[in-house]
């Protein structure tokens, strides 16, 4: 496995070794001891999630209170751009962003520590997303960071107007969110 580092040092981009043929492709998607020897992080993932959208929908920006969650993203169809916003009060990068673009044909994934909120464009026809997470959803402790905040001046790379769920259009502000002390 390839780690490569992002404008934030704790965000990741993992890229395994692919074996591939005439008849295709094999890989590990993940391997706990394989992640801890190329990160140096030691993680219990409890949940996982797949979602498939279309183009131009914008999900994030998302993260949990409380219950914090660090996921570990990839996508198996089509094209994303994966958005990690450091939310930990107590971080140097608070506030700051990491994106990066994964698809079933870089077959990268993105690790995301907890304490960060998260987000992703569609930009193929449509996409399955799939996310490994350290803690299970907590929906009381479940906010919505505002994906257009100008502070974080993300440069989505948008064809238009994003299609968002109500909750993520109605998102809070840097300066209005309640965030981590981690």
């Amino acid at each position: 496995m390839n780690v490569i580092a992002t404008e934030i040092p704790d965000v990741l981009i993992l890229e395994p070794r692919v074996f591939g043929d005439d008849r295709g492709f094999f890989f590990e998607s993940f391997n706990a001891r394989q992640f801890q020897d190329a990160t140096g992080l030691v993680r219990t993932f409890v949940q996982d999630n797949h979602s498939r959208s279309a183009r131009n929908v914008l999900r994030g920006l998302h993260y949990q209170v409380g219950r914090p969650q660090g996921k570990l993203t990839r996508v198996v169809v089509g094209e994303v751009f994966d958005v990690a916003v450091d939310l930990r009060r107590q971080s140097p990068t608070f506030g700051k962003w990491a994106g990066v673009m994964l698809s079933a044909e870089n077959r990268r994934q993105l690790w995301i520590p907890e304490g960060f909120a998260h987000g992703f464009l569609v930009l193929s026809d449509y996409a399955e997303f799939l996310y490994k997470a350290t803690d299970y959803w907590f929906s009381e402790g479940e906010r919505c960071l505002l994906w257009n905040d100008p502070k974080l001046a993300i440069p989505w790379p948008l064809a238009g107007e994003p299609v968002l769920a109500p909750k993520d259009a109605a998102g809070k502000r840097l300066g209005e969110v309640e965030t981590l002390n981690a």
